[in-house]
């Protein structure tokens, strides 16, 4: 282990599992820093794991929570939730670091027949949202976006660098800026197959 992490790894290692045992029951491991905004409105599920500079931001008005984690979630290091109305994350996820996932924007661009003006200060502007979901066993690469309104379905993998924009099915590879599928996996031959 002294190979593998070092004196003060290990050190540091010790303090995270203590800091996770007390202030996150049921957690694996939170690694400090985290900045959590809003505990009350988060539900941790059994083995949730993180790396170091996790942001989570629940601002819901009212007491049921907003942005929800299932069971072995992993969130490796520096990824960002924000949540307002519903963030909902599956079981057995894995995502990589620095992931953002928000339902959130501040102002109105055509949502609900509303278009805020350009000229309006952006965080002065009314917030508008629509919910996220990460269904089970989804991979996020690194540096993925994941925009408001959307629903990765099950078993999907989003590759590194993409911006999802929009659904995804479930059992689908997408990439890109906005993310498109490119691959579903086949369940008769147990292949990807080209989309």
């Amino acid at each position: 282990m002294i190979r593998k992490y070092g004196l003060f790894g290990i050190i540091r290692l010790i303090a995270d599992i203590l800091h996770t045992k007390l202030f996150f029951p049921g957690a694996r491991l939170v690694r400090r820093p985290a900045y959590v905004r809003g505990k009350s409105l988060i539900c941790f599920g059994k083995g949730f794991t993180t790396g170091v500079g996790l942001r989570l931001d629940a601002f819901r008005d009212g007491k049921l929570p907003c942005i929800i984690f299932g069971d072995n979630v992993q969130l490796n290091d520096y990824v960002h939730i924000g949540a307002v109305k519903s963030v909902v994350i599956g079981n057995n996820v894995l995502i990589a670091s620095k992931v953002f996932i928000s339902d959130h924007n501040h102002g109105y661009y055509g949502l609900d027949g509303r278009h805020d003006s350009p000229l309006s200060i952006p965080k002065d502007r009314d917030l508008s949202f629509a919910s996220v979901s990460i269904e089970d066993n989804v991979w996020l690469g690194e540096f993925v976006a994941v925009l408001p309104g959307v629903t990765i379905g099950k078993g999907s993998i989003i590759g590194t660098m993409s911006v999802v924009t929009k659904n995804i099915p479930p059992y689908s590879i997408a990439v890109g800026s906005p993310a498109k599928v490119i691959k579903k996996f086949n369940f008769k031959t147990a292949n990807w197959e080209t989309a």
